[in-house]
C-alpha cells in the first residue's frame, strides 16, 4: 500500500454493527458446505452453451477437462450456484463474481506504470463480499493441491490468503475515501511483498510483463508487411469473412463503442481506422462467447502505428440469477462500469457497444497492453502462501471501495475464526470440485458432451 495522508477513526457505530450480524450469521457459520440433492454440474454447462456458438463449446470442454483446476477456472456458474446456498452477511460489495486466483495479475496504467490487481470482470455484479472471499481461497486450494501440497500445507496456503484478506480489510477501514480511491498496488509493492530470495526472479517476471504490449500482440496475431492482416489459425483464429460477417457491421460496433469513450480517448481513437477484424478463442470459461480482435492503424503517422482491440461478448452475470439483474442496462456496460470501480487505474480505452443486426452486447480493450500473471505451476509452498495473500491485498481494496469496510471488518474482528472457517470451506470444496471435473471427463468419455482441442 502506498503511502497514505494518514488514517481516520472508525465510526465505533460501524463496527458494532458489523458484530451485531455474528448473531445471525456465526463466523463459524461459513465453513459448511455441502451439494445440495438437485444439483447439476454439467447440467449447468450444457444450459450455458445454449448462448454460446456451439463449434466453439467443445474447445471450452477440451480445456476445463485438462485439470481440476482448469474445471475450477471455467465453472464460475456452478460456484455461484453452490454459493446462492451458503450463509451471508448481506452486506454488499461491487463484486468480481470470478475471483479465482488466475484473475489477478500486473498490468500498466495509462500513465504506464505497473500495477498489481484484478483484471477480469465479466461476471462483476454488486453481490455478497463472501463470494469472492470463497473463490479466491477454494481456487487456493485447488491449486495448491495441483502442486501436489499435503493438505495441511493447502490449508496453511488458504490461511494465509483469508488472514491477509482480513487484516487488509481491517486497515483499509482506517484510510480516508479519497485516498482509497488513489491507493493502487504499485509493482514495487509486490517486490516487497516477498522475501528478497524471490525477488530477483519477480524483477525478471516484471520485464517480461513490460514485453507483453499491443505491439507484441500485432507482432504475434498478424502477419504481411505494409498490408499487415491478422493470422487464419482456424478454430482459434479466424477472419472475419470466413464467420459470414462482414467489416461494415465491426465498423457500426466501434462507432457504437467510440460513443461510450472520454471525449480525449475519442479523440485518441479517431486517430486510427479499422484494417481488419477476426475471432479469437480466449480463455477457458470464455470459450463459445463471442470475441473478435480489430487492428487498426494510424493513417496519418509512420508505418508500424498499430493498436489491437478485443472486442469481446458480455452475457449476463453468473451472479444474477441470485443477486438480481444489473441496473446498467447493457451487460458491456456492466462490466466496464465494474472494473472502474474496483480496479485501481483501468485501460484508458475501455468502452462498450452493442451488435447492429443481433444486439448482442460487448465490451472493448486494448488487447495485452503490458500484462503479466503469477506462474502457478512453478510456485513452491511459500511463494504461493504469498502469492495468495496478494490477491487477497487486492481483493481486500476492491471490496473497502466499493463496500462498508468498518462494517465488514467489524463482522471478522481481530482473531482466526472466520479463517479457519474459510480453509474448511476451501478444502470441502476443492473435493467437491475433483468430483465436478471427474464428471465432466465421464460426460466427455460417454458422448455427452463433444471435447476437443
Amino acid at each position: 500500500m502506498q503511502q497514505l495522508d494518514g488514517e481516520v477513526k472508525i465510526k465505533p457505530e460501524r463496527l458494532e454493527a458489523g458484530r451485531a450480524l455474528r448473531k445471525d450469521v456465526p463466523r463459524s457459520a461459513h465453513s459448511a458446505w455441502t451439494p445440495h440433492k438437485k444439483r447439476d454440474p454439467i447440467g449447468i454447462l450444457e444450459q450455458q452453451a445454449d448462448a454460446r456458438e456451439k463449434g466453439l463449446t467443445p474447445i471450452r470442454y477440451q480445456r476445463m477437462a485438462q485439470s481440476p483446476f482448469a474445471f475450477f477456472r471455467g465453472g464460475a456458474a456452478i460456484m455461484a450456484e453452490d454459493l446462492a446456498h451458503t450463509p451471508d452477511t448481506g452486506l454488499r460489495v461491487q463484486t468480481c463474481g470470478d475471483a479465482h486466483v488466475a484473475n489477478f495479475g500486473k498490468f500498466a496504467t495509462p500513465e504506464r506504470r505497473l500495477v498489481f490487481d484484478i483484471n477480469d470482470f465479466d461476471e462483476t455484479l454488486p453481490g455478497p463480499w463472501e463470494w469472492d472471499v470463497k473463490r479466491l481461497c477454494a481456487s487456493m486450494h485447488i491449486a495448491a493441491r495441483e502442486h501436489g501440497f499435503s493438505k495441511a500445507r493447502c490449508d496453511r496456503i488458504v490461511l494465509n490468503t483469508v488472514r491477509a484478506y482480513r487484516e487488509r480489510l481491517a486497515e483499509y477501514s482506517h484510510v480516508r475515501t479519497l485516498d482509497l480511491w488513489y491507493d493502487r498496488i504499485r509493482v514495487k509493492d509486490v517486490i516487497a511483498h516477498f522475501n528478497a530470495k524471490y525477488r530477483p526472479t519477480l524483477r525478471r517476471a516484471v520485464k517480461k510483463a513490460k514485453r507483453k504490449t499491443h505491439l507484441r500482440a500485432v507482432a504475434r496475431l498478424t502477419k504481411g508487411g505494409k498490408g499487415l492482416r491478422f493470422v487464419e489459425d482456424p478454430p482459434l483464429q479466424v477472419h472475419l469473412s470466413k464467420t459470414g460477417r462482414n467489416l461494415d457491421d465491426a465498423r457500426q460496433m466501434l462507432e457504437d463503442y467510440r460513443k461510450t469513450l472520454r471525449e480525449d480517448r475519442r479523440f485518441l481513437f479517431d486517430r486510427y481506422e479499422l484494417v481488419d477484424v477476426a475471432r479469437k478463442v480466449v480463455g477457458v470459461g470464455s470459450v463459445g462467447t463471442r470475441c473478435w480482435i480489430a487492428l487498426l492503424e494510424a493513417a496519418d503517422h509512420p508505418l508500424g502505428d498499430r493498436m489491437v482491440l478485443q472486442i469481446k461478448e458480455a452475457q449476463a452475470s453468473v451472479l444474477e440469477p441470485y443477486v438480481g439483474a444489473s441496473a446498467r442496462g447493457h451487460h458491456g456496460r456492466r462490466v466496464v462500469t465494474g472494473q472502474w470501480l474496483i480496479q485501481g487505474a483501468s485501460d484508458m480505452m475501455l468502452g462498450w457497444c452493442t451488435a447492429p443486426k443481433t444486439g448482442r452486447h460487448y465490451y472493448v480493450r486494448q488487447l495485452w497492453d503490458v500484462k503479466g500473471a503469477g506462474d502457478l505451476t512453478s510456485m513452491n509452498f511459500e511463494n504461493m502462501a504469498l502469492y495468495g495473500a496478494l490477491c487477497a491485498w487486492a481483493l481486500a481494496r476492491a471490496h473497502a471501495r466499493t463496500g462498508d469496510a468498518a462494517e465488514i471488518s467489524g463482522y471478522l474482528g481481530g482473531g482466526p475464526v472466520f479463517d479457519h472457517s474459510i480453509v474448511e470451506f476451501s478444502a470441502t470444496y476443492a473435493e467437491t470440485n475433483a468430483r465436478d471435473h471427474e464428471s465432466l471427463k465421464q460426460a466427455i468419455a460417454s458422448k455427452r458432451l463433444r471435447a476437443h482441442a
